[in-house]
């Protein structure tokens, strides 16, 4: 929690009881199910909560924006960033139920209610979002193919930047990115000290 407190100063009580709740109840659903492991839980707040959390230190959702987490493994970036910001309203899907079971608990137990779970694939979903995020489920290429259709068109009203993906990664992606013209990388460790991020990205792909 100290990485917590370090980089997010201003939080409220309620996110910070909640934030507070994660490590516990990962660690006890981790000895039935292997939700991360056991050097990622140990890590928890650096390499799971802290990286989730890289989106939004450089965007703030608004209120009235909605947010899928496609691929959300164990719930990251999506329980995160629900936590972080109590107004949008966030789906997270993925097609595991196994790993979703654990979600769902979790979101339950810290009483996060401006989420919600879907166990499907994204092509099957019909609802659209404003963004998209996601940490690295796939090439970059295939991932926008999969969710491009399910991003809204712009709503100014909302916000000043242009609805799309952000996408978490790390290693070399550059012939991914190549044929975006729009595409917009931030180096994570702009943000945070930790050697941990000095790979990863932050991929930012507007609907224009």
């Amino acid at each position: 929690m100290e990485l917590i407190h370090k980089y997010f100063p201003h939080l409220t009580t309620r996110q910070v009881e909640q934030f507070e709740q994660l490590k516990p109840l990962y660690t006890d659903w981790n000895q039935k199910i292997n939700v991360v492991s056991r050097k990622d839980l140990d890590n928890l707040y650096q390499n799971h909560i802290l990286h989730s959390l890289s989106i939004a230190r450089c965007y703030t959702f608004n209120k009235g924006h909605t947010v899928a987490d496609v691929g959300t493994g164990g719930g990251f970036p999506g329980i995160p960033l629900a936590i972080m910001f109590p107004d949008v309203s966030f789906t997270l899907i993925d097609a595991t139920a196994k790993k979703l079971k654990v979600v769902e608990s979790v979101a339950r137990e810290i009483n996060l209610t401006n989420c919600q779970i879907r166990h499907n694939r994204i092509e099957n979903i019909q609802e659209r979002y404003h963004f998209v995020v996601s940490r690295a489920v796939t090439q970059f290429p295939v991932f926008v193919n999969w969710v491009w259709r399910k991003i809204k068109p712009q709503t100014s009203h909302l916000s000043d930047r242009d609805n799309g993906i952000f996408y978490l990664k790390g290693g070399d992606f550059e012939q991914e990115i190549i044929n975006y013209k729009w595409v917009q990388v931030k180096s994570v460790s702009d943000y945070y000290q930790e050697d941990f991020f000095e790979t990863k990205k932050i991929i930012y792909l507007p609907k224009k």
